[in-house]
This record gives structure tokens, C-alpha cells and sequence, in this order.
């Protein structure tokens, strides 16, 4: 009889497993949509690493647009902005900054974590609206400069097509991204500011800023003066 119990209990929880997904060390599906794409490999990186999600467990629509709320997750879980070293008396909440962020929802978290990591968010920004690629842009090298506490650095402009369509304030950021190649321009040399980021677009350009971080060192300070 107890054999029978423990065989029974066995099975059944096999069967969950199973109906689950499968192991939990099984790596993500691959998206069948991305095929071809350029930076395909990129997204692939990302999502076998947990650091993107699709639409579906084979899908990922990477030419749909990227709203603010997806922008600004992706941002802060890729490159692990937290509250780790921060001790609240009172835990903040998104209304406590954000005009139209949400308390309790799916994206909460995410703006409380990029409030407090030097990303700034504008007061009336709506998760709702598409994010467009000189915002993305600007966020992003943010979240990069505060996280990796990176020098400033003397840079050579990069000659931009349509360069007077960029919002002045950000155009630093985008400069920056495109030296360090976080990000790129077309085949037309423009860098279509205002036009909404895809999925993909965003998704590559957080591996390339991963890839950045990854390979930046502190030069070290000799322990004796150099003569």
C-alpha cells in the first residue's frame, strides 16, 4: 500500500512538471520570429539569459513599438538597478513622484527603481505613450553612467543626418551612444529621434550597453607616484 502511495504521489507530480513547462533548469524557447532579424542574436543572448520576455513563449514581435512602462522595465532589470542599498522608513510609491504612474501595478516597481538610480524621469511622462528612440536613448545612458560611475569622456561628434530633429537635451546622450555603439544609425546616417523604438531596436541596443559594462575597467592608480 505505501508503495502504491509513493508511486502515486511520483506520477502526479511528474505530470505537473510536465504540464508547468517542463524542468525548471530548461533554458527559454527560442523566438521563431526573429529569424534573419539583424541583432538576432542579441535578442536570443538576452532571453536565454531572463532578461527578456516575448509575447508568447515563441514570439516576440520585435517590430512592434516599445511603450514607456516596457522601456523603462527593460532598462532597469537589464542592467539590475535596485534598492539594495537604500533603507526606507517609508517604502516609496510611483505617486509619490509620477504624475500618471500607477501605485500596485506591473510597472511600479520599475519607475521607483529608476527614480532612485539617477534615471530622470520627467514628472508627467505616461507609461502609456510609445517611447521613442532619443528617450530610450537618454534613459538608458543614464541608467549606464550611474551604474557604472563611468568618466566623462572627450568624444568626437558623430555626423548625424537629421541631427536638428533631436531634442537639444538629449543630444549628449545620443552622441555618447552612438561613439560607444550602444547604438546606430541607418542607412541613410539618420538617427530618427522621435520615431518610436521597436522591441527589437530596444532590445539590442540594452545588449550592446550590457556588453559595454562588461568589458569597461577602473584604470588602476599605480601604488607609487611615476617618475
Amino acid at each position: 500500500m505505501k508503495k502504491n502511495i509513493i508511486a502515486a504521489l511520483t506520477a502526479g507530480a511528474l505530470l505537473s512538471l510536465t504540464l508547468s513547462g517542463g524542468p525548471l533548469h530548461a533554458a527559454p524557447s527560442k523566438f521563431t520570429d526573429i529569424q534573419g532579424l539583424p541583432g538576432a542574436d542579441k535578442i536570443e543572448s538576452l532571453h536565454q539569459d531572463g532578461l527578456i520576455k516575448g509575447v508568447s513563449e515563441h514570439l516576440f514581435k520585435p517590430e512592434e513599438q516599445l511603450n514607456t512602462a516596457q522601456g523603462v522595465q527593460l532598462i532597469v532589470d537589464g542592467l539590475d538597478l535596485n534598492l539594495n542599498a537604500i533603507r526606507f522608513i517609508k517604502m516609496p510609491v510611483p505617486s509619490d513622484y509620477f504624475k500618471s504612474v500607477k501605485d500596485g501595478v506591473w510597472y511600479s516597481d520599475a519607475f521607483i527603481r529608476a527614480q532612485y538610480n539617477s534615471i530622470k524621469l520627467p514628472q508627467d511622462i505616461d507609461p502609456s505613450k510609445p517611447m521613442t528612440r532619443e528617450q530610450y536613448t537618454l534613459f538608458l545612458m543614464q541608467a549606464i553612467e550611474a551604474k557604472g560611475g563611468l568618466p566623462m569622456i572627450k568624444i568626437q561628434p558623430v555626423d548625424i543626418a537629421d541631427e536638428k530633429e533631436l531634442t537639444p537635451e538629449y543630444q549628449g546622450a545620443v552622441q555618447r551612444s552612438l561613439v560607444l555603439k550602444i547604438s546606430a544609425l541607418d542607412s541613410k546616417g539618420q538617427f530618427n529621434p522621435k520615431q518610436a523604438i521597436t522591441r527589437a531596436e530596444a532590445a539590442v541596443m540594452m545588449y550592446n550597453a550590457i556588453e559595454h559594462m562588461n568589458s569597461f575597467t577602473t584604470p588602476k592608480i599605480p601604488e607609487t607616484p611615476e617618475k
